[in-house]
C-alpha cells in the first residue's frame, strides 16, 4: 500500500542549510545539526521554528537537544523518525502536513551524522531480536548493504542489457558535476580507465559505484508559501513485497520507484515530461538507471543508448556518489536550489530497497 499526499501547494521549503562535508568532523552530531539548522533558519529568515523533525539510523542528534540549543523553551510538535534514506523525501510530507493543517507555521527538518568517523552503515551486525535473520545470510557473503544490492545490480544489468560501461557513465557524470560544487567531498574528474581501475567491492560494484561515507548535517525549513520558495506539490511513501529483505522479494531488482511513480504523478497531477531535474537517491550507481526507468524519465528500451544524455538532468551537484552522504537530505536540499535557480519541477527520491519515498517540488 502506498501513502500519498497532495498538498495543493500549501507548504514550501523556505530555507536550507548544511555543515561542511568531511570524513572526520571532529565534532558531535549535535554540533553538526546546529550548524546546519541555524543556516537553514537564517536562510528562511526566522529565529526559531514551531516544530522540529529529524530521522536517524545510526548516530544522530536528539530533537530535544537541538531545540534546547536553539533557545526553544517551550517545544511544540516534534518527532524523531526511525529510518534512513527512505525518509529524505517523505519527511517533506510530514512537515508539509503540519503546515497545511495549521499545527505549525514553520518546521525545522534535519539529519546529522558522523557517518565516517562515527557509526558507519556499511556493515551488518549479528544480533538477537530485530534483524536476527542476518545471521543466515551473512555466511553467504551478505556482509553489508553493498553486498545485498550488488546482487540486485548484477541481475538488473543482465536483464536490461547494460554493462560496466553504463555504471561508469553514471560515476563519470557524477564526478563531472561535482567539479563545480564547492561542497562536494570528491572533486576530481575520472575517465573510463580510472573507473575500471577502482577496486571491486562486490561485483559488479566497484568502490566508485558506492556513495561516500561522510560526517555532515543538512537542514530544511518548511513553512507557508512565499515568493521564490519551492512549493511541495506531492509526496508518496510505500513500496512492495520484499522491502529490504531480499529473500521475500518477488524480484530483487524491483525497487521502490516501480511502486511509487504512478501514485506520485497522480497526486501531483503531473507527468514525467513535466520534470525538469531529478535528484535521485544514488547510494549505488545502478540505482540511477533503475529510477530513470521507473519514474518515466527514460524508457526501458532506451536505457542502453540514451543513458548518458538522460544523466545531464540528474543530480547536478554530484549526488551521494560525489557530494557526500547525509542520508539523502542533501539531495533534497539540492532540489530546492535547482527549483530556485529555474530548473523547473524537481523530483527527489528516497531509497530503501523495494520501499521508499518520493516528492515533487515546483516553482512558486
Amino acid at each position: 500500500m502506498t501513502a500519498r499526499q497532495s498538498f495543493s501547494d500549501k507548504a514550501a521549503v523556505t530555507g536550507i542549510g548544511m555543515s561542511e562535508i568531511t570524513r572526520s568532523s571532529g565534532v558531535t552530531p549535535l554540533a553538526l545539526a546546529l550548524t546546519a539548522s541555524r543556516a537553514a533558519l537564517a536562510d528562511a529568515g526566522i529565529e526559531r521554528p514551531d516544530a522540529i523533525l529529524s530521522y536517524h539510523l545510526g548516530d544522530s542528534a536528539p530533537v530535544l537537544y537541538v531545540a534546547r540549543e536553539l533557545g526553544i523553551s517551550e517545544i511544540g510538535w516534534h518527532n524523531e523518525l526511525y529510518g534512513g534514506g527512505t525518509q529524505c523525501a517523505s519527511v517533506l510530507g510530514d512537515a508539509a502536513q503540519l503546515v497545511a493543517s495549521g499545527i505549525a507555521r514553520s518546521v525545522l527538518v534535519y539529519r546529522a551524522l558522523n557517518g565516517r568517523s562515527g557509526k558507519r552503515m556499511n556493515a551488518l551486525g549479528l544480533k538477537l531480536g530485530e534483524g536476527a535473520e542476518e545471521q543466515f545470510t551473512h555466511p553467504y557473503g551478505m556482509a553489508g548493504p553493498v553486498h545485498q544490492f550488488a546482487l540486485a545490480a548484477q541481475r538488473y544489468l543482465h536483464e536490461r542489457g547494460l554493462s560496466e560501461n553504463h555504471l561508469s557513465a553514471v560515476v563519470r557524470r557524477s564526478r563531472a558535476f561535482a567539479l563545480g560544487n564547492s561542497r562536494a567531498l570528491v572533486r576530481k574528474a575520472v575517465s573510463h580507465a580510472d573507473y575500471l581501475a577502482e577496486p571491486m567491492i562486490a561485483s559488479p560494484l566497484r568502490r566508485a559505484d558506492c556513495c561516500q561515507e561522510t560526517d555532515a548535517a543538512c537542514a530544511l525549513v518548511v513553512s507557508a508559501p512565499r515568493p521564490g520558495a519551492p512549493l511541495i506539490r506531492a509526496v508518496v511513501r510505500g513500496g512492495g513485497p520484499g522491502c529490504s529483505t531480499m529473500d521475500r522479494a518477488e524480484d530483487v531488482t524491483r525497487t521502490f520507484g516501480h511502486y511509487l511513480a504512478g501514485p506520485l504523478y497522480d497526486a501531483a497531477g503531473m507527468k514525467p515530461s513535466d520534470i525538469g531535474v531529478g535528484l535521485l537517491y544514488d547510494a549505488y550507481s545502478w540505482l540511477v538507471p533503475r529510477q530513470l526507468e521507473d519514474f518515466g524519465l527514460l524508457a526501458r528500451e532506451d536505457l542502453a543508448d540514451g543513458l548518458e544524455e538522460a544523466l545531464e538532468r540528474v543530480n547536478p551537484h554530484g549526488g551521494l556518489l560525489s557530494e557526500g552522504y547525509v542520508h539523502g537530505l542533501n539531495n533534497t536540499a539540492e532540489a530546492v536550489r535547482q527549483v530556485r535557480a529555474g530548473a523547473g519541477p524537481a523530483l527527489v527520491t528516497g531509497f530503501g530497497g523495494s520501499y521508499g519515498s518520493a516528492a515533487i517540488l515546483v516553482p512558486a
